[in-house]
């Protein structure tokens, strides 16, 4: 649809030569009717008036009103009495589009993990947060700010932080991000300049993104095995990292939660190695069977980088997370956030600041463990019903699930298999470092899939994960 232009003339980005020995019509005329034949014009869309295209090209005005009648003539313009003058309709012949691809089939249930409930995004509640932050921004608040971000927000997140993750926050040294990989290419960026050659991570884990991330700083990434307590510390130690990116809360994917003895351990290992723990706190707001956990950075501050986001508390789309940063590494974070961006929108953080300052993101967290526990406890009945043979862990908080195959069960097979079935299944050899296969395992997402659709979509593939 052309844009619509109340009262006021469009800017329109021609030029004349006139050393070319071109005539000055003619270039005029020949620009129009490419702009026209290439789509930069649309159809209806209006021109500047004759009066206001001559100034803007220093030309006479009677010259401007014969080129417009001119390609009137040809059939790229129109002009009615008492209107502007526009694109004729048809002008533009469109290119012949390419064979469009068919259509991906509707999936019964999609079990994609690492994703929330995106149908109860808080809406009206983040239009009002909005609304209630533009009308008290002050007019400072839209210059360059502090690449740090707001001092707003990074006072309300410190409160919450202690308040909700027992974590050492002090808004001094909380750094605000977008997202989970932006805090996390910022860590990595400051670790390579104080000397951090390699990083360690969690395996199985996130391996694409700590490998992209570390490449992207000039650092080597390995894998060190995770088991029922968490990241195998004695392998860490022998693994010559000086850093580490763990998920302690709700280990990712397998679910544990890293044993006391293996946290002390961590921290020792820091303090050690002169070296440095990456925390992802990336689920921990959502519990159901086990007391919450506290933060790792709570108990080492100076040794331990904690990365938050939005991005499960309420949408991805949002592109907000936080960095709270030990203290020789928050200038080295500062700036690297400043060289990449000038700072994250500050509109958005003010608006988050009111969403936590009011209640109404506790509120939203509230319902959400609700929801989520009430789509869990239908995954468990329909496996219990549909495949009663596999085993379920990592249940006890966020929004998935492994699923423990047959020994001998293909794990590939079982998602190809499922996804003829129209049912979006996901092994666990993704989230390995070698992409290994066995033992067979798949992660189930239940955050964006609702109760009827799990059970449906277990109720189809039942079948496939006993082996039957």
């Amino acid at each position: 649809m052309p844009p619509q232009w109340a009262g006021l003339s469009p800017e329109l980005l021609l030029s004349v030569d006139r050393d070319s020995g071109e005539q000055l019509r003619a270039q005029l005329e020949r620009q129009l009717r490419d702009a026209i034949r290439t789509g930069r014009l649309d159809a209806d869309e209006r021109l500047p008036s004759s009066r206001e295209l001559a100034r803007e090209l220093g030309l006479s005005r009677g010259l401007v009103q014969d080129c417009y009648a001119q390609l009137q003539s040809e059939g790229y313009l129109v002009t009615r009495a008492g209107s502007a003058t526009r694109v004729a309709a048809g002008a533009h012949v469109p290119p012949v589009p390419a064979a469009a691809r068919p259509a991906a089939p509707r999936l019964i249930a999609d079990f994609r993990h690492g994703v929330p409930d995106l149908g109860s995004f808080p809406v009206a509640d983040w239009l009002r947060a909005l609304r209630e932050a533009g009308r008290a921004m002050p007019t400072a608040d839209l210059d360059y700010g502090d690449p740090r971000g707001s001092r707003v927000l990074r006072e309300v997140l410190a409160g919450y932080l202690r308040r909700v993750r027992a974590a050492a926050a002090d808004p001094e040294r909380i750094v605000v991000c977008s997202g989970y990989a932006q805090g996390l290419g910022l860590a990595l960026r400051s670790l390579a300049g104080a000397g951090v050659r390699v990083v360690a991570h969690e395996d199985p884990g996130g391996p694409a993104t700590v490998t992209a991330a570390a490449g992207a700083a000039g650092l080597t990434a390995v894998p060190v095995p995770v088991d029922e307590d968490g990241i195998d510390v004695t392998a860490l130690d022998a693994s010559g990292a000086r850093a580490v990116v763990v998920t302690p809360a709700h280990q990712w994917p397998t679910g544990v939660v890293l044993a006391p003895a293996r946290r002390l351990a961590l921290i020792d290992w820091a303090m050690r190695r002169d070296a440095y723990v990456i925390e992802d706190d990336y689920d921990a707001e959502f519990r159901y069977d086990r007391e919450p956990v506290g933060a790792l950075q709570g108990l080492a501050a100076d040794r331990v980088v904690s990365i938050g986001t939005v991005s499960k508390s309420l949408a991805p789309t949002l592109r907000i997370g936080w960095l709270l940063c030990p203290p020789a590494l928050l200038a080295p974070v500062t700036e690297a956030k400043r060289l990449t961006d000038r700072g994250s929108p500050t509109l958005d953080q003010l608006a988050l600041a009111r969403l936590i300052e009011s209640g109404r993101h506790d509120r939203h967290l509230r319902r959400m463990r609700t929801v989520y526990a009430a789509r869990r406890t239908a995954l468990v009945d329909a496996l219990a019903a549909h495949a009663p043979e596999v085993r379920l862990t990592g249940l006890a908080a966020g929004f998935h699930a492994v699923l423990h195959l047959a020994e001998s069960a293909d794990e590939r097979s079982v998602v190809a298999a499922a996804r003829a079935r129209s049912v979006g299944l996901y092994g666990m050899s993704d989230c390995r470092a070698g992409h290994g296969t066995t033992p067979p395992r798949l992660v189930l997402g239940f955050g964006d899939v609702g109760e009827r659709a799990i059970t449906e979509g277990v109720a189809a593939v039942g079948d496939l994960l006993t082996g039957a």
